[in-house]
């Protein structure tokens, strides 16, 4: 079974990007453009792990501690640069507690031999990959300029700032991920509570 860790967006701020997809999908027709639904704000990649882990991690993410905050999506760029891009994506902004949850349950399932992420926490959206590639920030073999999202990032420049609006993250979630030919489906598998300030 495919997993992570994520959060969720409230409903106004997934009308807000869905209504913003609707406007701009036709500037890069070749990419892959997520589905509205499927948005989400991922704290940690765990990737396959058999059904019995899947106890033992929930055991371990039940014990992260944090308190709810407030994540505002706005901004906007493309991995792993904008001369070779190959991810369009919307920014999260929150305080130093979004951070801190991402550290916290990366060090609780590294107890039971997840690895440990290599690179700073660097939240984001994924709205769109070019053509079937890796959704990495990380530059790639086979990264360079290209025009997967020319026409796109011309008409973003118009539009000035994005903002999507503000929410409070109350909880986060343990998501399975299945890889279907028209796309990743995600199915809540548990929920986890922050703790309300």
């Amino acid at each position: 079974m495919r997993i992570f860790i994520g959060i969720d967006l409230d409903a106004e701020v997934r009308a807000r990007i869905a209504r913003f997809l609707d406007g701009v999908q036709g500037f890069a027709p070749e990419a892959r453009w997520v589905r509205p639904e499927s948005l989400h704000i991922t704290l940690k990649f765990i990737g396959e792990q058999k059904t019995e882990q899947l106890e033992a991690i929930s055991e371990r993410l039940r014990h992260v501690e944090g308190g709810a905050f407030e994540i505002r999506s706005a901004a906007y760029g493309f991995f792993p640069t904008a001369k070779a891009p190959r991810v369009f994506w919307i920014g999260i902004q929150a305080g130093p507690q979004l951070a801190a949850l991402a550290e916290s349950i990366d060090v609780a399932v590294a107890e039971l031999g997840v690895p440990r992420e290599d690179r700073p926490y660097s939240p984001h959206l994924t709205l769109a990959r070019a053509g079937g590639r890796s959704g990495s920030p990380k530059w790639r073999k086979g990264d360079g300029p290209n025009a997967a999202f020319a026409t796109l990032e011309k008409r973003l420049a118009a539009m000035g700032e994005l903002d999507f609006g503000t929410m409070t993250a109350r909880e986060f979630i343990l998501y399975q991920s299945q890889l279907l030919p028209g796309g990743s489906k995600y199915t809540k598998l548990q929920r986890f509570p922050l703790r309300q300030t």
